[in-house]
C-alpha cells in the first residue's frame, strides 16, 4: 500500500507553537468519537516536552488548503524496541486518506529504528485505538496491525456516601509530602514490576508526569503506611472541576490480599465524595495480571470506555518489559 496526499495539503514537522492547534484537532476527534475531551493541553504539553521526542524528527502534521490542522501523529520509544504513534485524524477529513499517509509514514520510521534497538530484542510498533473511533480500528487493520491488549476505562457515580475502609492492623493514611514524592516513585516502581508491559523508568521521567504536570494536587496522594514503610499508594486528581482520577493504585507484594487494596480504593472515594466528586474514574489493564479488574468490580466500578492495543512485528525477539507475573 502507498498513499499520497492531495496537492491541497501540506505536511511539516510540529514546532512547539503548533501544541494548541494540535490540541484543538484532537479534541475535536475525541468529542466526534467519545462524546467527551479525554486528554487535557497541559498533558499534551508535558508529552511534547519529553527528552526522549524531537519534534522535528518524530511528527507531522498535516495542514488543509484553509491551513487548518486536520492530521497529526507523534511518533515515540522505549529503547528503540517498543515504538508507538499516537494519531488524530479530523472527523471532516476521514475520506482522504490521511491516516493512511501518517502510518505509512510512521512504519517507515521505525524500519529506521529497528537497527538502533538490542540485537536480541523483540520491535514491535503499537498504537492504542478507543473501540468508538472505528476509522483508526479500520485503519490500524489495514495496516496489519494486530490486536493484543485490551484496556477498560472503569468508573463509579458515588451517589451516597461510600462504604468506610476497614484497614488491616498497622496501617495509616497519610497525603504526600515533597519530601516522600522519591519513596512514592520506588514504591510505584516495585508495585507496577507485576504489570503487563512493566518497563522501568527514571525519577526524573516519572515526576515529569506525576509531579509536574499542571493539576497536580499533593492531598490528593493517600499513602498507606505500616511504620515508616509504604504499603500502597493512591495517586489521584480532579480533572475538568468534575472528574476524580485515581492515576495510580497499588498494593506493595508483602501487603497484598489482606484487603488494603479495597480500603484504600474505599478511603479514596470517600474523600472523592467530601469534595464534592462524585464521578470517579481509573484504567486497567482488562487481563490485569493481578486481577485487579476484579478489586474495582467488587467495589461497584463498572466499564465506562474500551480501547485496545494494537501491536505490529518488526523483528523477532525477546519482548521488553513484564510479560508474566512469574517474572
Amino acid at each position: 500500500m502507498v498513499s499520497t496526499l492531495a496537492d491541497t495539503y501540506i505536511v511539516r514537522p510540529a514546532v512547539q507553537e503548533d501544541v494548541e492547534q494540535v490540541f484543538a484537532l484532537i479534541s475535536v476527534s475525541q468529542l466526534h468519537w467519545l462524546g467527551m475531551v479525554t486528554m487535557t493541553l497541559d498533558e499534551l504539553r508535558v508529552l511534547w516536552s519529553s527528552p526522549e521526542i524531537n519534534l522535528a524528527t518524530d511528527s507531522w502534521l498535516v495542514f488543509s488548503a484553509q491551513k487548518e490542522v486536520v492530521g497529526y501523529a507523534l511518533m515515540a520509544h522505549t529503547r528503540h524496541a517498543r515504538l508507538s504513534i499516537r494519531c488524530s485524524v479530523h472527523p471532516a477529513y476521514l475520506e482522504d486518506g490521511i491516516d493512511d499517509f501518517l502510518l505509512e509514514t510512521a512504519e517507515h520510521w521505525a524500519q529506521q529504528q529497528v537497527p538502533l534497538a538490542a540485537p536480541d530484542v523483540r520491535v514491535t510498533l503499537q498504537a492504542y485505538a478507543m473501540h468508538e473511533n472505528k476509522a483508526w480500528l479500520k485503519a490500524l487493520e489495514r495496516h496489519a496491525f494486530q490486536p493484543e491488549r485490551t484496556f477498560w476505562r472503569m468508573g463509579i457515580e458515588l451517589e451516597t456516601q461510600p462504604t468506610a475502609p476497614s484497614w488491616p492492623e498497622n496501617i495509616r493514611i497519610v497525603t504526600a509530602t515533597p519530601d516522600m514524592f522519591h519513596a512514592i516513585y520506588e514504591a510505584d516502581e516495585d508495585i507496577f514490576q507485576d504489570h503487563w508491559g512493566f518497563i522501568s523508568q527514571s525519577y526524573e521521567e516519572w515526576s515529569r508526569w506525576m509531579v509536574k504536570r499542571a493539576d497536580f494536587d499533593p492531598s490528593l496522594w493517600y499513602i498507606a503506611m505500616d511504620g515508616k514503610e509504604i504499603a500502597g499508594i493512591s495517586l489521584c486528581a480532579i480533572e475538568r472541576d468534575t472528574d476524580g482520577w485515581i492515576h495510580v493504585l497499588g498494593i506493595r507484594r508483602p501487603w497484598r490480599r489482606n484487603g488494603l487494596a479495597l480500603s484504600l480504593l474505599h478511603y479514596t472515594f470517600g474523600e472523592f465524595f467530601k469534595r464534592g466528586i462524585h464521578q470517579v474514574y481509573l484504567s486497567v489493564d482488562a487481563q490485569s495480571l493481578t486481577g485487579a479488574t476484579r478489586l474495582y468490580e467488587r467495589a461497584g466500578m463498572h466499564i465506562t470506555q474500551q480501547s485496545s492495543h494494537y501491536m505490529k512485528e518488526l523483528r523477532g525477539g525477546k519482548a521488553l518489559g513484564t510479560q508474566t507475573l512469574a517474572e
